[in-house]
């Protein structure tokens, strides 16, 4: 018997954690006008933005088919006593949840199907991937991974800063006012994932570089206080010297593991961010 783990393409996982994890990614799929394309597999984030620029608007994603994730479930199931553990992005943002839920159905294996609402988005979805992974290599049983990450998904941090309100104004997330007044101001909303759905807080103003500062500096409680075994930043394409400048910053809180990625496509909806998880 062995424990596999599948997430959707939302959780921004590296090529290389992957691999190490032995992780299965069920792959969204990112609509440009009306052509369909597998996300991190035929499309990716600077296409994305490129196409979105050139058009003047926000492409569409659609959660998994679901004959898409009875293939992914048999492909990855190899005896009958094989368990899986399988993450989805929030599932007030996506169907990608539901989808699981039916191919299990579908196949009449849930009692060997786990599908944990990650109630979270990006890394934040990462870090209970990482957390179920290495609980699955020492040994414990999928009942006791599912309980354990139930309790900790709670726990996850997730925040990103704006560069720009562009794509939030594209995406109807931003009213044609508020980006020519954020525009003027130079103002850069930070938004929360809380509960599965994403809050603006705080605006900040000033150039990016400022406004990381002031950024990073809000989180120093969090900070100090959180797990200090893992942390990621994820960007959507900032420059090497703010991606730095925050990888620095983070050595000085302790953090044992600092992995630096870029946003997927599936998250295309927020650009020029930064995400703590």
């Amino acid at each position: 018997m062995s424990i596999r783990i599948i997430s959707d393409s939302t959780s921004d996982l590296t090529q290389g954690l992957i691999r190490e994890y032995d992780i299965t990614i069920l792959p969204l799929h990112i609509i440009l006008d009306e052509t369909s394309y597998t996300d991190m597999q035929d499309i990716f984030p600077n296409n994305i933005y490129k196409w979105s620029d050139e058009h003047d608007s926000t492409p569409k994603t659609s959660a998994p088919s679901l004959q898409e994730a009875i293939n992914c479930f048999k492909n990855v199931i190899k005896s009958d006593e094989d368990e899986l553990i399988c993450f989805s992005i929030s599932s007030s943002m996506s169907s990608s949840n539901n989808v699981m839920h039916l191919a299990a159905n579908e196949l009449e294996i849930e009692d060997r199907v786990h599908i944990i609402d990650s109630e979270n988005l990006s890394n934040g979805i990462g870090l209970l991937i990482l957390e179920a992974a290495k609980m699955a290599q020492n040994g414990l049983k999928a009942s006791e991974i599912c309980d354990h990450i139930n309790e900790l998904k709670h726990k996850v941090n997730t925040s990103f800063v704006v560069d720009t309100l562009t794509y939030l104004h594209r995406g109807g997330r931003c009213g044609g006012l508020a980006m020519m007044l954020g525009g003027t101001l130079k103002l850069h909303p930070k938004i929360i994932v809380e509960n599965g759905a994403m809050h603006s807080t705080k605006k900040y103003r000033g150039h990016m570089h400022k406004v990381i500062k002031d950024y990073v500096n809000d989180l120093d409680e969090e900070l100090r206080n959180a797990d200090k075994r893992t942390l990621f930043i994820i960007h959507s394409g900032a420059d090497d010297e703010t991606v730095e400048l925050i990888r620095q910053h983070c050595e000085e809180y302790g953090f044992t593991q600092t992995y630096i990625t870029q946003v997927a496509g599936s998250f295309h909806h927020i650009a020029d961010q930064v995400v703590w998880a």
